[in-house]
């Protein structure tokens, strides 16, 4: 079995309680990365389509605010339980058209399910609190209320996760809800919406439309969304933060990475070499967690260096439905292009090629966009490639001669979404926490992904915003504070 949809399909929309046929004038070609083969097409909606389904959650938002926070949480726990029974079939359509491996997959939509779970305490995160006699007679309360209309727009490489940073938070804080998934990948959201019409959702709460930049337009011209949701790139989320601000909205945009890892000379090395390989070459680099650099400190530059490049070199790789795959494809012919061409930029300014994934063959993948693990040492500190997001199973070596020279290069870099620390050292281990230039912190951990009851940070070009996604942070950026101050005079006619 390689995809639900065995057939070419036009993927519809999802409004109003209903599935809609897109009609756009321009589809563009779900392809799958693993074997070049068309699945699907996506339609780039109109503004006019986009509207409609805001429109169709502004009408269904009155009465779902008023339905008391316990009722709302009850459609979760059952699309907890509809995603649990049906997350093997999820992960075989998100496998097909994202290429990452089934096993990735699966672990992908185990995050998905572990922020539906979290979004069922709302009753008790979303609370406000009070204080009796503010002065004499006259008390105080904080309450939360939602805010209304909510969007997200979401990137391709976790097209099963990212939408859950967003949207059970949003529809449990009593809000309305529109997707637009990325149109690289448009089916495992299809799918997971067909789930989500059996929980017991009203019409108009969560809605899909499929789209390209005319319908982030849309979405971020409407008055009545109140709130923007976006990851990917950083000079997107720069512009979907900047036109959300213009028209007033309150927007989190999760940016680019060039996430950095600090090696020294007394980690262990085989668990570090391990974890760094699955953190730089896991989801084929497509993951804006991924280790893009490691710094290497005294004799660790050369047992390191070593070490991960043996791993690298064993990595099997192909299509991720096939068993015993530990890698798959990029998303798209172009993006193997440039990452093949930032590598030999990278070559050209000075780095030395350990191990080259460029013109992989791979059996049964000669159409797939495959580019085996890289990796590059002695990077030069003016080289490109110490900045620019790669996005691709690349690894960059860089040489320190100790932490003060490790910690200035992470701090000259223009972003700070993840940086990691490998070391038996807990003094070296606090100072790097203390010091570090990062939202997520990794302490001999290569993928420092929050769990879903902390906020999955990031500073610097990495996130514009202030409240992130996941968490009590979604509490706050899905609620409007009101505070309430009152004075009751007493009533002399009554005799109580």
């Amino acid at each position: 079995m390689t995809v639900a949809t065995a057939t070419l399909t036009k993927v519809p929309n999802y409004v109003n309680g209903q599935w809609i046929d897109s009609k756009a004038t321009e589809w563009l070609d779900v392809t799958n990365p693993a074997t070049g083969e068309v699945i699907a097409q996506t339609p780039l909606s109109s503004a006019a389509e986009v509207a409609a389904a805001i429109e169709a959650a502004a009408s269904a938002f009155p009465e779902w605010r008023r339905t008391p926070a316990e009722d709302r949480i009850q459609p979760l726990f059952k699309l907890k339980h509809i995603l649990e029974e049906q997350l093997e079939e999820l992960a075989r359509v998100l496998t097909t058209e994202n290429g990452k491996t089934f096993t990735e997959a699966k672990a992908e939509l185990r995050r998905a399910i572990e922020n539906v779970e979290v979004a069922c305490g709302i009753p008790t995160m979303m609370q406000g609190y009070n204080l009796e006699d503010v002065a004499r007679g006259i008390d105080e309360m904080m309450i939360r209320q939602p805010l209304g209309v909510a969007a997200a727009i979401v990137p391709f490489n976790f097209p099963g996760m990212i939408p859950f940073w967003f949207l059970p938070y949003a529809i449990a804080t009593g809000n309305t809800f529109v997707l637009k998934p990325s149109e690289r990948v448009p089916l495992t959201m299809k799918r997971a919406f067909e789930l989500m019409e059996n929980i017991g959702l009203p019409k108009g709460v969560i809605n899909l439309v499929n789209g390209g930049k005319n319908a982030v337009n849309a979405l971020l011209d409407h008055p009545k969304v109140r709130a923007i949701s976006f990851v990917g790139s950083t000079p997107v989320a720069r512009y979907v933060y900047a036109r959300a601000g213009e028209n007033g909205k309150r927007a989190q945009c999760q940016g680019g990475a060039k996430n950095h890892v600090i090696v020294l000379p007394d980690a262990d090395m085989k668990m570090t070499t391990q974890i760094i390989s699955d953190s730089a070459f896991g989801c084929a680099g497509q993951r804006c967690l991924a280790v893009s650099v490691a710094v290497t400190i005294g004799e660790a530059q050369k047992t390191f260096r070593d070490s991960i490049t043996e791993a690298a070199a064993s990595l099997r790789v192909g299509n991720g439905l096939d068993e015993g795959v530990q890698m798959g494809p990029v998303i798209t012919p172009q993006s193997k292009s440039r990452v093949e061409t930032l590598i030999a930029t990278g070559e050209k300014q000075g780095a030395k090629i350990l191990l080259d994934g460029r013109n992989s063959r791979i059996p049964k993948g000669e159409a797939g966009n495959f580019v085996k693990p890289t990796v590059l040492d002695a990077v030069p500190a003016t080289s490109e490639l110490t900045e620019t997001e790669i996005f691709g199973p690349v690894l960059s070596l860089v040489h320190a001669n100790d932490m003060d020279e490790a910690l200035a290069f992470l701090e000259r870099s223009p972003y700070g979404n993840q940086a990691s620390l490998f070391t038996s050292s807990g003094a070296a281990a606090r100072r790097f926490r203390y010091e570090a230039p990062a939202g997520n912190i990794g302490i001999n951990i290569g993928v420092a992904a929050p769990m879903a009851y902390f906020p999955f940070s990031g500073w610097k070009d990495s996130f514009f915003g202030i409240m992130h996604a996941q968490g009590r942070d979604a509490i706050e950026f899905y609620t409007e504070k009101k505070i309430v101050v009152e004075r009751w005079a007493k009533d002399h006619s009554r005799k109580f």
